[in-house]
């Protein structure tokens, strides 16, 4: 029997190269997101069921978490991987609007998904599974102006923390894999410049998004006695080690 993943965020970036990767490995894979058109995309690609998901709306997230288990009776792997940046923003001018968008969607949506997760993963049979949430470098050392997008990824990993220790008596395994400059929409300023923590405006180096795809497949693929705890695949050259 097939095994069934769970891909958030999965019309494009890191999302669509998972989804891809997963169903390579022989997953059925669902992609969620909030625009349909790049959720087809990803679908034709690989085969994909695409649902149309907000996961910032409690609603949206379990209507999805129904189906997948009306259709498929269960879950192997959840990979929260919906999250959204912010232009960089001096602390003082952050607006609040601004501020939530970015902690509903990037931390939020990944408990709703995690809760849910966690119910089907405890009643279905066999037990268990496993939950792999995309973090970031920004989970350890800050960008300038990014008080919003680094509170999130901080958040994130007591996220994980936590779920790893109460998933353990139901067999949910969970791990955090921290992504660095992964050529995606979201990174595509790098290539023409983001601030670093010294003043400068400087370009860095990106690396393709499939990399972290068959990261994110090593972690999926475990056996639930083994999980990755946390992961970082990175650009060999940016300036993480040391920034700052």
């Amino acid at each position: 029997m097939s095994r069934i993943a769970l891909v958030t965020g999965g019309g494009s970036g890191i999302g669509r190269a998972s989804a891809v990767a997963l169903a390579g490995a022989g997953f059925t894979v669902v992609v969620t997101g909030r625009r349909a058109e790049p959720l087809a995309a990803t679908a034709a690609e690989c085969g994909a069921v695409a649902l149309v998901c907000d996961v910032r709306d409690e609603e949206s997230v379990a209507s999805v978490f129904a189906e997948i288990e009306a259709r498929f009776g269960r879950l192997d792997v959840l990979f929260n991987n919906a999250g959204v940046g912010a232009p960089p923003t001096p602390l003082e001018e952050l607006e609040l609007e601004r501020w939530r968008e970015v902690i509903d969607t990037n931390l939020t949506g990944a408990f709703l998904c995690t809760r849910e997760a966690f119910r089907l993963m405890k009643r279905q049979s066999p037990r268990g599974g496993r939950i792999v949430n995309n973090g970031s470098l920004s989970a350890y050392v800050p960008r300038p102006l990014s008080a919003a997008y680094t509170t999130s990824k901080h958040a994130i990993t007591g996220l994980t923390r936590s779920t790893s220790l109460d998933g353990r008596a139901y067999d949910i395994a969970c791990g955090q894999i921290d992504i660095g400059n992964a050529a995606t929409e979201m990174a595509a300023p790098m290539q023409t410049g983001v601030p670093q923590a010294d003043g400068r405006i400087a370009v860095e180096p990106t690396i393709d998004p499939d990399d972290v795809a068959r990261a994110v497949v090593y972690m999926a693929t475990l056996p639930l006695d083994a999980n990755v705890q946390f992961m970082t695949v990175m650009a060999t050259k940016m300036p993480f080690v040391g920034r700052g």
